[in-house]
């Protein structure tokens, strides 16, 4: 498995000694897709697919609330010991993003939201996160996964099968021009999930594929645009249902 750099190791290292997956916190971005290569048994290809500068942690806000519990020490001062600084928000007091000072790392908090894209509380990771919709379909059923850094870190990411069928969604989602290479790399990190899942994980892939499509016509809408775009793995998903 390709090592977790030192800026990243360091930072999810504080964040699980914190209890921050404990209580369920989810890795999700391109951060978890690295993982993969553990949980499916491959090698992920280098390039920009791979690349990333950000971490992304994902909640349930009901299930922050409902565990009367808390990471210690908090993510705030775990975060002013590792030189982060909030980033302003247009919600005064409400910080969702945190940057580090010289490595240029940028941590966000996403929490799932159901047509009102605001800042929620997550209480047990003491922390605001910016709710955002269709999450709720990458993080239900998180599998754990190790993150090889010194000694190797137990953390939590999506099932990959959500993972691919979500990035065929929010690929469609990024209308505007500052969203078009990030849609690409989308695309690009669902082709390679599906590819591989197709051989080894079928079952688990189709699975997530139908369960996304029956959720609405809104959902079947931005698969099926991105699919369009996507020769390959169309035609691997339509062998699938066949």
């Amino acid at each position: 498995m390709t090592p977790t750099d030192r800026a990243t190791g360091s930072i999810l290292s504080a964040m699980a000694a914190a209890g921050t997956f404990r209580l369920g916190g989810t890795i999700v971005g391109t951060n978890a897709f690295r993982l993969y290569e553990g949980e499916l048994g491959i090698r992920l290809p280098l390039g920009g697919m791979a690349n990333t500068g950000d971490i992304d942690i994902a909640q349930f806000e009901k299930l922050s609330v409902a565990l009367q519990d808390q990471v210690d020490p908090g993510l705030v001062e775990t975060f002013s010991a590792l030189k982060f600084d909030p980033l302003p928000a247009l919600d005064q007091g409400r910080t969702w993003r945190w940057a580090q000072g010289g490595s240029g790392q940028l941590v966000e908090f996403l929490t799932p939201a159901f047509g009102d894209e605001s800042i929620r509380d997550l209480p047990a990771l003491g922390v605001n996160a910016q709710g955002l919709n269709y999450l709720n379909f990458l993080i239900a059923e998180p599998i754990h996964a190790a993150a090889i850094y010194r000694s190797g870190i137990l953390v939590q990411i999506p099932r990959p099968e959500r993972y691919a069928i979500h990035k065929l969604i929010i690929a469609d989602r990024r209308r505007d021009a500052a969203g078009s290479l990030k849609s690409t790399k989308d695309r690009e990190q669902a082709a390679f999930l599906i590819e591989a899942m197709a051989e080894d994980r079928p079952d688990d892939l189709l699975l997530a594929y139908h369960t996304a499509m029956e959720v609405g016509p809104r959902w079947r809408e931005h698969i099926g645009n991105s699919l369009n775009r996507m020769p390959g793995p169309k035609a691997i998903l339509k062998s699938l249902v066949v």
